[in-house]
């Protein structure tokens, strides 16, 4: 039996599944679905380095400290590869009553010579959970403008940079891959689930606006410094799947995201030792069991799969949808 194997058997920590208690966020564009009562709350970081354990032997103890204890039986091979023993992945759920900034994110380079050490880029995937008639979002820019026109858009702090920019309409179901350097924006009337690498460096470029303020900033020179005028990106339309199957959405080298369906099939995932496994129910209601334990998560709830935990079964109490955040 080689390492890996052997791993899932012999785990230094506790290798059942986990809840995380989300953290909120309450930024100016946010909406009422996330947190009813508490208006706006505009992200749900559900799946995040700074995030406490629900319950369980880890109960109250931060994400961040078990992946600095525990190392690949917890994030896997392949998520140490990406950051070592930090956890490697923010996901959250973004509720979008207004239009967010028009913004940039860097690529690990830039970030370093921007920010310093220790500072990484944000590459980023969308998917779109709920979307009203008409709703749109900005994902890059228009074909053949060039990076002088965009520059001097950027430095006019002003609408010249929205008439550069592609809009498009989306719905349920959609998937887009942002890359560093790609001028976007979410609009109103979206609920997104956001996957991305373990950063928030963001760069402002444009704001509705907005007065700035000491906390809401524009960012004119870095933006320019990292903005892409040929970076871009179109969504995926959501792909055909039958009862108990699993199809990956989208994927690159700091993270990976599936889209799980079960109706009335049990399905059998495995870790192999390589990634955790992040399950957040959009539609339904799923038992997982794992390590001789169940787990009722219903919508919007989220679960975290130890690398080390191997094997484990989604069963459908209702007919499910299911995304899964792995490196």
């Amino acid at each position: 039996m080689d390492d890996a194997p052997a791993r899932l058997y012999n785990c230094p920590m506790n290798n059942s599944p986990f809840s995380l208690i989300p953290e909120y966020r309450d930024y100016v564009w946010g909406g009422a679905r996330l947190r009813p009562g508490i208006v706006p709350t505009a992200e749900a970081w559900i799946i995040y380095a700074g995030n406490r354990i629900k319950t369980g032997p880890y109960a109250g103890r931060a994400l961040s400290d078990l992946s600095l204890q525990f190392g690949v039986d917890l994030l896997g091979a392949r998520g140490v590869a990406v950051r070592g023993n930090q956890f490697p992945v923010l996901v959250k759920i973004l509720d979008c009553a207004q239009w967010l900034s028009l913004q940039v994110h860097p690529d690990d380079e830039q970030a370093k010579q921007l920010e310093g050490e220790g500072f990484f880029g944000k590459t980023e995937a969308w998917h779109v959970l709920e979307a009203e008639p008409n709703a749109e979002l900005i994902a890059g820019i228009k074909p053949n403008v060039s990076a002088e026109q965009l520059t001097a858009a950027i430095r006019s702090k002003s609408e010249q940079t929205l008439e550069l920019a592609q809009k498009m309409n989306v719905a349920a179901g959609d998937t887009l891959f942002i890359n560093p350097g790609t001028i976007h924006a979410l609009g109103p009337g979206l609920l997104i689930y956001e996957i991305q690498q373990t950063s928030d460096i963001t760069y402002r470029v444009y704001d509705w606006g907005r007065p700035e303020t000491e906390t809401r900033k524009l960012h004119i020179e870095k933006a320019t410094a990292v903005s892409n005028p040929n970076a871009a990106s179109l969504p995926v339309k959501p792909p055909q799947m039958d009862d108990g199957e699993a199809t990956t959405l989208t994927q690159c080298q700091y993270f990976q995201l599936d889209e799980i369906r079960v109706e009335e099939k049990t399905v059998r995932q495995e870790t192999g030792g390589e990634s955790f496994h992040g399950l957040t129910v959009i539609e339904g209601q799923i038992q997982v069991s794992a390590e001789s334990e169940a787990f009722i998560l219903n919508q919007f709830e989220t679960l975290l799969i130890p690398a080390c935990c191997g094997a484990y079964q989604i069963q459908p109490l209702q007919k499910s949808r299911i995304l899964k955040a792995s490196v």
